[in-house]
């Protein structure tokens, strides 16, 4: 019989509960008011994502996701998947093809007839592995369209899965030791979620203190067998040795060999399983690294020990007398290292080396003191955050905790590393560290694929968000002082109440109204991007404004929990010099208890006023003290075209009396001594004329 690893479990999202259907009476039993409260609460990514704003990152990021659904699901396997017409019922399908996460998928029973064939998505689908329904007392029912097809289907079952791919009871595999690249233990698959496997120490069966968490396609693991073939040693980890007799430990070694001989794990397991390139180091060449046991920082460290082409060690740089520093098992192609000035030059804090007597790190002369030099970059790979911004959700693994996956969001993005911020952790932690090729970062809505528990950033125990997450109602008294930025008038005619709600979204829609009702929505915006407290546990948000055809954008911190709802008001008014209660979850009826009414705006009218107007006195008041006397205003002399002197020539005039003479012409006699203007050639052209209409 043909095994393998278990493909993914799926389950829908729209509901946690399953009716269970009794195969005696075939009825649903209702669900219990317990039940029916815990469905409600159940967390949703659609609407945190709604709720927050937020993008989730897409799914081509996670290549190993990727690999494990396109390796976990091949042509020919069984699944156990939900009837259309009776989705709390089950029947067995077979995979005709696969496309990426999109299965084509044909009932058992109808042969080769392929008008029922059916697409499903493999994140969204009800599908599970045979023999899913037996363990959780579901029902296998066949189709409508096939039940009369045969009498006893409990029989055509038997001969159609006999042969077909399952998974086997227990899985064992060799895992590489963390220090030493040339020894290897056994371990037992205790839990597969998707490809991210549980794994347990041979001979520490009764004891879940020192379970490994890894994902199937990680380097380390290796089928039974092949330590042997590059003869390698075959001891338990170093670390672990005290805790059993060396005799005990054998007698477990040879119990799992024998188990891994009656059920061999296919090789076909490993073939995704990338192949190990050369490195480039040389022992001590200094380096930039990022500790699996310290997610938090990077640190200065140093090649120690090269074991051949494929393996080196690593140190992180203690310069105390009485310690060694961390050590970590790299490749090529290793996670979190990186090359001097990596840091310095995507503007990340480097954290000293422990016992660095200087206050800030300079490897100039770090290298002066300890004679080194560091890696070259080609010793690197260079890679770069594809599809990953600032923002965005993803689930994630807790390093204090690896059993545990939270909710997480991008912080910041450097090159190929990401900050997250785990969200609903009981202890708070700082943000982590993380390589944008971890096996330890999931798409949203892995865990509910997989049907493993999810840490959620809230918990609520009713329909409505967690009061601690849940904005109270916010008035906007537009009777209390508005300060020299917000106009009077536009705040009157504001809603009078937003909220309750998210804080986030109640929050934001209130500094939005306030920023469209200022005289000028630019300055308000930047007195925002100013308001921060080290102390709140806030959210970047993008505000937006239109003033006079322009649109201004800008990043805002906002709180995310009720308690620091009214500090955050607080601040933003004093910010903006208005009254602490004109947005605040306190309604002010008539009379502020600030006593607001007797402010003024001076700085607005000092800054930004018009001019001020003189107003006349009533008739019989005189106003020559208050009023000045207004100044005579000059008159602006209207500019002249003068063109430049001419030569003129004379001009030949008839001997007649000047009482004939039109009067063009007596003024071209008093302009002809004149300088050769404009309006001298008018007068002549225009006398030519006159006089060939007298002489005719």
């Amino acid at each position: 019989m043909e095994r393998r690893l278990p493909v993914l479990k799926i389950r829908t999202s729209s509901s946690s509960l399953e009716r269970i259907t009794s195969p005696e009476n075939g009825n649903g039993s209702l669900d219990t008011e317990e039940d029916s409260r815990q469905e409600e609460t159940e967390f949703s990514w659609g609407d945190y994502l709604d709720e927050t704003g937020a993008r989730a990152v897409p799914h081509v990021c996670f290549r190993h996701v990727e690999i494990s659904i396109q390796s976990n699901f091949q042509p020919g396997m069984k699944l156990e998947v939900a009837n259309k017409n009776h989705p709390d019922t089950y029947w067995v399908a077979t995979i005709i093809t696969t496309c990426g996460q999109l299965l084509l998928l044909r009932y058992c029973g109808y042969g080769e007839d392929r008008r029922a064939d059916f697409w499903c998505d493999v994140i969204i689908a009800d599908l599970h592995p045979v023999g899913w329904c037996t363990q959780n007392n579901k029902v296998l029912r066949p189709p409508d369209a096939i039940k009369e097809k045969y009498a006893d289907w409990e029989e055509f079952l038997i001969h159609e899965l006999t042969g077909s791919r399952t998974a086997p009871a227990s899985l064992l595999e060799e895992l590489q030791d963390s220090q030493n690249p040339f020894q290897y233990w056994i371990v037992s698959v205790i839990e597969n979620v998707g490809g991210r496997l549980r794994l347990r120490y041979v001979g520490l069966e009764h004891t879940e203190s020192y379970d490994r968490w890894l994902f199937y396609l990680d380097y380390r693991l290796r089928p039974i067998g092949w330590c042997q073939e590059k003869k390698y040693r075959m001891d338990p980890p170093s670390e672990l040795y005290y805790l059993k007799l060396p005799f005990e430990w054998k007698c477990a070694l040879e119990k799992a060999l024998l188990a891994a001989a009656e059920c061999p794990l296919p090789m076909e397991v490993f073939k995704d399983h990338a192949d190990l390139g050369s490195h480039f180091f040389t022992v001590g060449m200094r380096l930039e690294t990022l500790h699996i046991n310290d997610p938090f920082h990077i640190y200065p460290a140093t090649v120690t020990k090269v074991f051949n082409s494929q393996f080196f060690q690593v140190a992180i740089d203690d310069l105390r007398a009485e310690t060694n520093g961390l050590t970590m098992l790299c490749h090529a192609d290793s996670l979190g290292i990186l090359p001097v000035q990596w840091c310095l030059k995507n503007g990340v804090n480097l954290a000293p080396p422990k016992g660095y007597s200087g206050q800030d790190f300079n490897w100039v002369d770090y290298h002066k003191q300890r004679e080194a030099e560091g890696a070259p970059p080609y010793c690197f790979k260079n890679t770069f955050a594809r599809g990953f911004a600032k923002n965005m959700k993803l689930e994630a693994v807790n390093p204090k905790n690896p059993g545990e996956v939270c909710v997480a969001t991008v912080i910041s993005v450097r090159g190929s590393l990401l900050w997250l911020r785990l969200e609903g952790v009981e202890t708070p932690m700082p943000e982590i560290i993380v390589d944008i090729d971890s096996m330890d970062i999931f798409p949203v809505g892995w865990c509910e694929a997989n049907s493993y528990p999810l840490t959620t950033p809230y918990k609520s125990s009713s329909g409505a968000a967690n009061e601690k997450y849940y904005c109270p109602q916010l008035f906007v008294n537009h009777r209390c002082f508005s300060g020299p930025f917000l106009n009077k008038g536009r705040i009157s005619e504001l809603p009078q109440s937003v909220g309750p709600g998210k804080c986030v979204l109640v929050l934001k829609e209130i500094l939005t109204m306030i920023t469209n009702a200022a005289y000028k929505p630019g300055r308000v915006l930047r007195e925002l991007q100013l308001v921060e407290d080290p102390e709140w546990d806030f959210q970047e948000e993008v505000l937006k404004a239109k003033y006079r055809g322009k649109i201004y954008r800008a990043v805002v911190k906002i709180v995310r929990t009720a308690d620091q709802v009214t500090s955050f008001c607080q601040q933003v008014c004093a910010k903006l010099e208005c009254c602490p209660n004109l947005f605040s979850p306190l309604l002010i009826s008539e009379n502020c208890p600030e006593n607001c009414s007797i402010r003024t705006k001076t700085k607005y009218t000092y800054y930004y006023g018009k001019r001020k107007r003189i107003i006349k006195p009533p008739l019989g008041e005189s106003n020559t003290e208050s009023a000045p006397k207004p100044t005579r205003r000059r008159k602006r002399r209207k500019s002249i075209y003068v063109q430049k002197k001419r030569k003129s020539s004379a001009v030949a005039m008839p001997a007649t009396s000047a009482q004939h003479i039109p009067l063009p012409l007596r003024k071209l006699k008093r302009t002809i001594q004149r300088p050769w203007t404009l309006q001298a050639r008018k007068l002549v052209t225009w006398s030519r004329i006159t006089r060939h209409s007298m002489y005719q």
